[in-house]
């Protein structure tokens, strides 16, 4: 016999976890299937951190999401008793015309964000660990800080359960259909499930399984290093915010000393390789070290002693980096969260809650129009 379910969730990283921890919670009988472990590395939900911060230069439309995220991300720490968000202030670093120091300002001033503005010197006095250029200014916002990845996931599928869901981790979906009786199928490498309702938050693996959207959601090797501090109070939580770096319009981002002994940083969009998720990530090579660490021999000098680890994950990126949260242009019955550009895992918890509405209801109370599918029509 055939398993039904109001709602299927395919991909149990950051957003999938979420959203069937908001469907359980809304008393639906959700079913969230994952192709590897709970949690995992294969993806781009892993890596030990993932920075949280108020001000968003990628546009004022994300203020009141991440926000949102804020109050839940604390929700699910109470609930949980799991430590999950972390405060140590941020940076928003580049010359006054650059995109990242100009844009976050305008979503502070936009939302009434209290924020300051620190020169160079007062950055490098005040945190030490930096070195940052005369020319470059930064927006300090108190809030910024970082969540802790695997163990949101944890606290979710943990929520997800104790409201009734069914969670199975290595069962792969190897394909699915809309019904005629505008419903869904799903097989797996082990069962065949019915529902009322899907929702895909496969990561990566989004454009394999609606190809319909595999022009507009690219998957991207990204690499990550942790360098261990010549001076290491220098990056403690205490005295080192996390930051994000526009350099001749390249982006970095850091964070403080945490749970692995090393300086954690990386660069978006690393060396812009496109990559089939499908094949395993090539290890981290010389050439990405090498890439990585001269940029924290300028910048953080004191911090780029021994390498501890190296580790690769994967972004999914649409061409104008937005995200895409939308219902599927031809089967209503089909919720897609999807190419979330390498700075979506702070919004996790609030995206759980919009894919639950959408899944639901086909509508959210939050402004979703940035992410809509139809800006993308003439390309797909």
């Amino acid at each position: 016999m055939t398993d039904r379910y109001d709602a299927i969730v395919v991909g149990i990283g950051g957003m999938g976890s979420a959203t069937v921890a908001h469907l359980a919670a809304r008393g639906q009988n959700v079913l969230g299937l994952e192709q590897y472990d709970i949690p995992h590395t294969h993806g781009s939900s892993h890596g030990v951190t993932r920075i949280i911060r108020k001000p968003q230069y990628e546009d004022p439309a994300y203020v009141p999401l991440v926000e949102r995220a804020y109050e839940l991300w604390r929700s699910l720490e109470s609930d949980s008793g799991r430590d999950l968000l972390h405060i140590t202030g941020g940076l928003d670093i580049g010359t006054k015309e650059s995109k990242v120091f100009s844009e976050a300002r305008r979503s502070c001033e936009e939302h009434d964000i209290a924020y300051d503005v620190l020169d160079a010197d007062t950055v490098n006095t005040r945190f030490p660990g930096y070195a940052v250029p005369e020319d470059q200014y930064a927006i300090y916002q108190p809030e910024g800080g970082f969540v802790v990845p695997e163990q949101c996931i944890i606290a979710h599928v943990e929520s997800a359960i104790e409201h009734g869901a069914t969670i199975s981790a290595r069962e792969p979906v190897t394909a699915f259909e809309a019904t005629e009786d505008e419903s869904v199928r799903v097989e797996t490498t082990k069962e065949t499930y019915e529902a009322d309702r899907l929702v895909v938050t496969a990561g990566a693996w989004v454009p394999k399984l609606i190809p319909e959207i595999a022009s507009v959601a690219v998957p991207e090797r990204q690499v990550l290093a942790w360098l261990q501090p010549n001076e290491p109070a220098l990056f403690d939580q205490s005295s080192f915010p996390i930051f994000v770096h526009e350099v001749e319009g390249e982006h970095f981002y850091g964070f403080p000393v945490y749970d692995v002994p090393g300086f954690k940083f990386g660069k978006f969009n690393h060396r812009n390789e496109v990559v089939d998720p499908t094949q395993s990530l090539t290890e981290p090579t010389t050439t990405d070290e090498e890439l990585l660490r001269s940029y924290a021999k300028t910048y953080f000098p004191s911090g780029a002693g021994p390498t501890m680890q190296l580790a690769t994950c994967m972004f999914t990126n649409t061409p104008d980096q937005h995200f895409i949260l939308d219902r599927h242009p031809e089967f209503p019955q089909i919720t897609i969260g999807a190419g979330f550009s390498g700075h979506g895992f702070k919004f996790a918890s609030v995206i759980g809650e919009i894919l639950a509405d959408l899944s639901i209801s086909g509508e959210t109370t939050h402004d979703i129009g940035l992410f809509s599918l139809d800006r993308f029509a003439e390309q797909r």
